[in-house]
């Protein structure tokens, strides 16, 4: 598929986009919910936004797949009325133009995007939700786009991905769930995806406030929410207060690099975790899972992935602030037992003013071929991402951004020769994104 066509459908989807949310009068706004609805409709509405999908709690706390984020997160997206239907929908494309130096960096324009549509109706005595999300990260080609340090899945089926960072499916989640209240405060509820993410990790990057603003992916992506994409995943949970205990069976492969279509499911993996927020501004999880034939390329090797994180959101009058830290652990057999580490944060100011950084630190032994001397060798790598973004409004919920990133790498003696000496990277980019 040629640029041109990618560009035409990313239009699209904006004018659509556009013509879907702004088309009729907007009546009322409550902290970024925008409610189109006749005053017969109020109440409902009231309801349904004071609770999330698998329990009485606070929309906003929900996140990625079945993940928690602190309460007090600023509500990204769209949501009305429809009839019974309370909908949301939320979105962003970035145009990027990326350099990443020395001998094993490269340079490269291209775009990454999500386009989110959420549905949910009371249905018997519970909650029926519906989940999509799709991207167009497919027409930046198989190969992805130039990250040092980083690994994970493959471009062709046979070359591993190194020191560059895959595309998503285009189908990044297709999923229902049904929650069931028991009491005031407990719920249970069944989560089912194709694909759709397991109970695994913190929430997904591009889906946690301290990480949907950094324009790279993190180089602990495949310790942490490398799962966020699978398909065929169940999930069965329960939430006692501010408690939640969930398991999932799923797919353990990792997609493939054929990014437009949507692949069988299966069942061979397991996962838990355990969810708490203690208050508003708090979240955090703990969660194990193993995760058979992971690698395409690695079809012997299965992981067993331990996580926990931290999260803390901070809202002020006019500002927010969210941090993020994460720890995973792959330990894989055959194979060493490898841990990352994770510590992001963004602030953004009156929505126009975004700083954010992110530092890692993480274990690799995959950063060289089958046939390199240093191939198998266990490195600690670090990286440090610091960068801004500008917004201004374009029309009513609807902003248009610039801004800029720069990356630090910081290696071992021993990768400096493949490496240099102080590798760096630096992505600019505008973006467009629904408020």
């Amino acid at each position: 598929m040629g640029k041109h066509r990618g560009l035409a459908i990313i239009y699209a989807i904006l004018a659509l986009s556009s013509n879907l949310l702004f088309a009729r009068p907007l009546l009322a706004q409550h902290e970024g919910m925008i409610m189109t609805m006749p005053e017969s409709q109020e109440h409902a509405m009231s309801s349904m936004v004071m609770n999330g999908m698998y329990g009485q709690y606070p929309m906003s706390r929900e996140a990625s797949g079945t993940s928690w984020q602190p309460d007090s997160s600023p509500a990204e997206g769209i949501s009305f009325m429809h009839r019974d239907w309370m909908l949301m929908i939320a979105g962003y494309i970035n145009a990027i133009y990326n350099r990443q130096s020395g001998e094993r960096g490269d340079d490269k324009t291209f775009s990454t995007n999500m386009f989110m549509f959420m549905a949910q109706r009371t249905l018997g005595k519970g909650t029926f939700g519906f989940r999509s999300m799709l991207s167009l990260d497919p027409l930046m080609g198989k190969s992805g786009y130039p990250l040092l340090l980083q690994n994970g899945e493959t471009a062709d089926g046979v070359t591993p991905l190194v020191d560059r960072q895959h595309p998503h499916d285009l189908f990044m989640e297709l999923a229902v769930t049904y929650s069931l209240p028991i009491s005031s405060y407990r719920s249970v509820f069944i989560y089912l995806g194709l694909p759709g993410e397991p109970a695994l990790g913190p929430p997904a990057f591009m889906h946690r406030f301290s990480g949907i603003d950094i324009p790279g992916a993190p180089i602990t992506h495949h310790w942490l929410d490398s799962t966020h994409i699978t398909y065929g995943v169940g999930t069965i949970g329960v939430i006692w207060k501010n408690f939640k205990l969930e398991a999932s069976a799923f797919k353990g492969r990792e997609p493939d690099q054929h990014r437009w279509d949507i692949e069988s499911p299966a069942f061979d993996s397991v996962s838990g975790r355990i969810s708490f927020n203690p208050t508003e501004n708090w979240a955090m999880q703990a969660g194990f899972g193993y995760i058979q034939s992971s690698e395409q390329l690695e079809p012997d090797v299965d992981t067993r992935r331990t996580t926990a994180s931290i999260m803390y959101n901070r809202p002020f009058q006019n500002m927010n602030w969210q941090t993020t830290l994460a720890w995973g652990r792959n330990d894989n057999t055959p194979g060493e037992t490898l841990d990352g580490f994770l510590l992001e944060s963004t602030i953004r100011i009156r929505e126009t003013h975004t700083l954010f950084g992110r530092f890692e630190k993480v274990e690799k032994d995959e950063l060289f071929p089958d046939n390199h001397p240093l191939n198998g060798k266990e490195f600690i790598v670090k990286k440090i991402s610091l960068g801004y973004i500008h917004d201004l409004p374009v029309r009513e919920h609807l902003q248009c951004g610039i801004g800029g990133s720069l990356d630090i790498n910081l290696i071992p003696d021993e990768l400096k020769p493949s490496y240099g000496d102080s590798p760096k990277g630096y992505m600019v980019f505008v973006r467009v994104r629904l408020d």
